[in-house]
């Protein structure tokens, strides 16, 4: 049996796969930002099988960074890294928004704060081989303005959501290759489009799926049921293809230099 960080396991999709994974006899580590509804999450899942709880804001880098090494050092058998967590692209009209560290939120949430978290614990997961890394993305993908990655421009919150999940994409493609031959599988999947999650509400869409749509895809590659690679990108549980410029190395290199200079920051 594994054990398994999923991020954003507080509501939604994360909090579906929660419950599939602890009801399998995997052990979850649910990460959620509010005090209070991590410590009901838990409670729940606890009466299913085992988990714990950890709480922390993925808009500041200083947080994700104690969160993993909290989860490292209490949990040095993860072989399991779900980066699920993510903020949509607000209310209609919102305006842009900025994290704790000052970056657009939507780049902070949905890209800075996996990339950081995943680099927190590769010593952990490297040590626990055959150990999986699963990002949640999208295929609503939009390339980053390497001039302007945090849309200082003409904002827009659905774009700037399209960018961020170009960027776990690309990511996600670049460290599956650095991890050739670790035993480290990295992969990315659209899970359904449009469920019924609050972020999805938020941004006035009327859902087109529900959340347990979404989890068999999340599910196949967290778990390892069949061999599915590394480096793919999924609609579902079914192989598809991100964004052609995710694939484009010089596109992939200008963004992880971009990416190490805003980690910095």
């Amino acid at each position: 049996m594994s054990t398994i960080l999923i991020t954003g396991a507080t509501s939604g999709l994360g909090r579906y796969v929660a419950f599939e994974l602890v009801r399998s006899g995997h052990t979850v580590l649910a990460h959620g930002r509010d005090p209070g509804r991590t410590g009901s999450l838990v409670a729940e899942l606890r009466s299913e099988g085992r988990a714990e709880g950890f709480v922390a804001d993925l808009a500041s880098l200083a947080q994700v960074r104690d969160l993993g090494a909290r989860v490292a050092e209490a949990h040095p058998g993860l072989d399991v890294l779900i980066n699920n967590a993510g903020a949509g692209a607000g209310s209609p009209g919102s305006g842009r928004e900025v994290s704790a560290d000052g970056h657009e939120l939507r780049l902070a949430v949905n890209y800075l704060a996996p990339v950081a978290l995943t680099r927190a614990l590769l010593p952990t997961l490297t040590a626990n081989t055959p150990s999986r890394i699963v990002n949640v993305g999208s295929v609503g993908q939009e390339p980053v303005a390497l001039d302007d990655p945090e849309f200082t421009h003409g904002y827009a919150g659905f774009a700037a959501y399209c960018r961020a999940k170009f960027a776990l994409a690309a990511h996600t493609f670049s460290l599956a290759e650095e991890l050739a031959d670790t035993g480290v599988a990295v992969n990315v999947l659209h899970p359904a489009t449009f469920m019924d999650t609050a972020m999805v509400r938020e941004g006035g869409v009327a859902p087109w799926s529900t959340v347990a749509d979404g989890a068999p895809g999340v599910l196949a590659l967290a778990l390892a049921t069949q061999d599915v690679g590394t480096g793919r990108f999924f609609d579902g549980t079914s192989p598809a293809r991100a964004h052609e410029e995710t694939y484009d190395r010089d596109v992939r290199k200008r963004l992880a230099t971009l990416t190490d200079q805003l980690l910095a920051l």
